[in-house]
């Protein structure tokens, strides 16, 4: 697993570094947000370690300027600005998560690993396939948007949305009731799974990205008080 730090500080840089090694995992080290785009493009990391506070460009401009020239690389933010605006700021510029410092090493891991196995480029093991399979094998095209049993991934027409990791996850369980009012709290389990830390409401801020993500198909997701949010044709 290859990982890019993307940290100005030496002593935070060399620590961290040797720690993950040291997990077996392989570390590539950026100091400076000006040239952190380039890095990002050339290391081709398997998830990016974003420090926000940055010289020559900051962690949450870098990470737009990577997001809109389409990096799609799973992203943890590592800051010491904790506060839930910061949080909600990184998660509306594309971040996968989020972990203030100071940080414990073991939960850092266990982040790192659990979302490199759920974005993998390569797609669903062969354990995995058969289930996504038989959930999605049946079902229908809706306003031209569908779901490939054998990948996950969401078609509109004959193009392949390109959605982060969060998004797509949102997207698929709108598609398996379209119609259907889903409640916010399963949606927050299917985009958050087991992370007890993400803010409840941060799930808005998916809905409200996946929203203008969406924009040009003939859908909309519409809001729910009380129920929810449900993806419905365009009037």
């Amino acid at each position: 697993m290859k990982l890019l730090l993307i940290e100005d500080n030496l002593q935070l840089q060399t620590s961290l570094r040797r720690s993950l090694e040291r997990r077996g995992m392989e570390v590539a080290l950026c100091g400076d947000g000006r040239l952190a785009l380039s890095a990002w493009r050339t290391q081709a990391p398997d998830l990016v370690l974003l420090d926000l506070s940055l010289p020559g460009l900051d962690g949450l401009q870098l990470l737009g300027q990577a997001r809109a020239a389409g990096l799609r690389t799973p992203v943890i933010i590592l800051t010491a600005r904790g506060t839930v605006g910061d949080r909600i700021l990184g998660l509306n510029q594309g971040a996968d998560d989020y972990l203030p410092k100071p940080f414990d090493l073991d939960e850092l891991e266990a982040r790192v690993r659990a979302l490199v196995r759920r974005t993998a480029p390569s797609g669903p093991s062969a354990s995995q396939a058969p289930e996504i399979r038989q959930r999605w094998q049946d079902k229908p095209d809706y306003c031209g948007l569908r779901v490939d049993g054998e990948s996950g991934a969401v078609y509109y027409g004959q193009q392949p949305l390109e959605l982060p990791p969060r998004e797509l996850v949102l997207l698929r369980t709108l598609l398996s009731k379209p119609g259907h009012a889903i409640a916010k709290e399963r949606l927050f389990e299917q985009v958050f799974p087991g992370e007890s830390e993400v803010q409840y409401d941060a799930i808005e801020v998916v809905v409200y990205r996946l929203r203008k993500k969406i924009a040009h198909t003939p859908t909309q997701i519409v809001t729910l008080r009380g129920l929810g949010y449900l993806i419905k044709a365009q009037p």
